[in-house]
C-alpha cells in the first residue's frame, strides 16, 4: 500500500477532546515522526478485537521518538451511547495508553476528520510519513506484519533520505562527486 505516487498532505486533525495526553496534538508538531492513526468506535467489534490491540502493539513495538500512534474515536452511529464519558471508561477498561482524540461532529452523521480522510468505516488505519503525507489508508483488518513492514519501510526511507542529504551537503577534504582522494603530504 505504500506508494510514492499517490501521497497527499494529511488533513489536520479536528478533535473536540483529548485523552492520554497533556494537551492537543497536531500533525505539524509531529513532523519528523511516522504517525499512525487508528480510527475506531468503541462499539465496533472489529475495532475491539483487532484495530485497537494492533494500535497498542504498534505503540509498544516502535520507539515513540520515531512513531506516534493516535487513536481517533470517530463516531458515525450510536451517538448517544458513545459519549466522551463512556469513552473515558472504555479507555480505562481496555488499558489504552496512546493518545486518543474525539473526532469533531460534522454537519451530517460523518465526523470531520473521518470525512477529511475519506474513511469508509471503522476500524481504519492511516499511516502518515515524517513529512506529513498520507502513505497508507486501510479499512478493516490488516495483518500485523504488513503494517509493521509499511512503518519500517517509511522509517528506513526517511533515514536513507536524511543520510543522502547529509552526505551531499557535507563534503570531506579532498572529496567531490567523483570520489575522495588521499591528501598530498607536504
Amino acid at each position: 500500500m505504500i506508494s510514492n505516487n499517490s501521497k497527499h498532505a494529511a488533513p489536520p486533525l479536528q478533535i473536540s477532546q483529548w485523552f492520554n495526553t497533556n494537551g492537543p496534538l497536531t500533525l505539524e508538531e509531529l513532523r519528523g515522526k511516522v504517525v499512525v492513526l487508528e480510527a475506531f468506535q468503541m462499539l465496533c467489534p472489529g475495532c475491539v478485537s483487532h484495530g485497537l490491540p494492533q494500535a497498542q502493539n504498534i505503540a509498544a513495538a516502535f520507539s515513540p521518538d520515531n512513531v506516534c500512534v493516535i487513536g481517533l474515536h470517530t463516531v458515525f452511529e450510536h451517538h448517544t451511547a458513545m459519549t466522551p464519558v463512556s469513552l473515558r471508561a472504555f479507555i480505562h477498561e481496555y488499558r489504552l495508553t496512546f493518545p486518543i482524540g474525539v473526532d469533531e461532529v460534522g454537519t451530517g452523521a460523518i465526523p470531520k476528520t473521518m470525512s477529511a480522510y475519506g474513511l469508509r468505516g471503522t476500524p481504519s488505519l492511516i499511516i502518515i510519513d515524517k513529512r506529513g503525507y498520507v502513505r497508507a489508508n486501510h479499512f478493516g483488518q490488516v495483518p500485523d506484519l504488513q503494517i509493521g513492514a509499511e512503518i519500517a519501510t517509511l522509517l528506513s526511507q526517511a533515514n536513507d533520505e536524511e543520510a543522502s542529504h547529509e552526505s551531499s551537503s557535507t563534503k570531506l577534504d579532498g572529496c567531490d562527486d567523483e570520489g575522495c582522494s588521499i591528501p598530498e603530504k607536504k
